[in-house]
């Protein structure tokens, strides 16, 4: 069967969430019910969806969003185990400096740390790319990762929320650590401006691991 342009009906974005859906039912199974979870993948795809620019891979991301969401609704509930400390970057796009933040925090943590990302007003066109390159510098590479917008959930799976220049978008929880970046946008800056930012962002990363997870001597 095929629909407009001859494109098979089995490739429609309803049909590939519907699928994704249905292996992170088996995921989750105990967990949520298909219904939760068919309603989180398709609120995530409809999210990412609102400025996206390119949306061919759209779906496989709506995945990608929907699976860390539903870990982070179970672990806030306690149903998931925390193994490691949280933490939530959020700032504006989630394109410069919540993602290098992020990059930073598992780079600098080797997995002491588990970490999270998400914009006020995620950008529809991806990682800015002066923030990869200057990334790439120090060995880092970011290109699996997109921005995404902040949602109720991982906020409330966080023990650590740092935000960057996104005012009060971010809702508060009694209880969490709520901390404030400032930081210049590199969406405004040349290359060394930005290295400069990236360079202010480990410092303070690094602090942060160190309070969340002391080293034990």
């Amino acid at each position: 069967m095929t629909g407009p342009g001859g494109q098979s009906a089995l490739l429609t974005p309803d049909s590939v969430l519907h699928r994704a859906s249905e292996r992170l039912a088996q995921r989750f199974s105990g967990v949520f019910a298909e219904e939760t979870v068919e309603r989180v993948v398709f609120e995530s795809y409809a999210a990412l969806g609102l400025g996206a620019t390119v949306r061919t891979h759209l779906p496989s991301l709506a995945e990608r969003f929907a699976a860390d969401r539903l870990t982070a609704l179970a672990q806030s509930k306690g149903i998931i185990a925390k193994p490691v400390p949280e933490v939530l970057y959020v700032c504006v796009q989630n394109s410069g400096r919540s993602q290098m933040a992020a990059a930073l925090t598992r780079h600098l943590s080797g997995g002491r740390v588990h970490v999270r990302s998400a914009g006020s007003q995620p950008s529809g066109a991806g990682i800015l790319p002066s923030v990869i390159t200057v990334l790439a510098e120090i060995g880092i590479t970011v290109e699996d990762e997109f921005p995404k917008p902040l949602t109720d959930d991982v906020v409330r799976a966080a023990d650590a929320v740092v935000t960057m220049g996104c005012g009060d978008a971010c809702p508060l929880y009694p209880g969490k650590r709520y901390l404030d970046w400032s930081l210049a946008d590199p969406a405004q800056l040349d290359l060394d401006g930005v290295r400069a930012v990236r360079d202010a962002i480990r410092i303070q990363v690094e602090e942060l691991i160190a309070e969340l997870v002391p080293v034990r001597r």
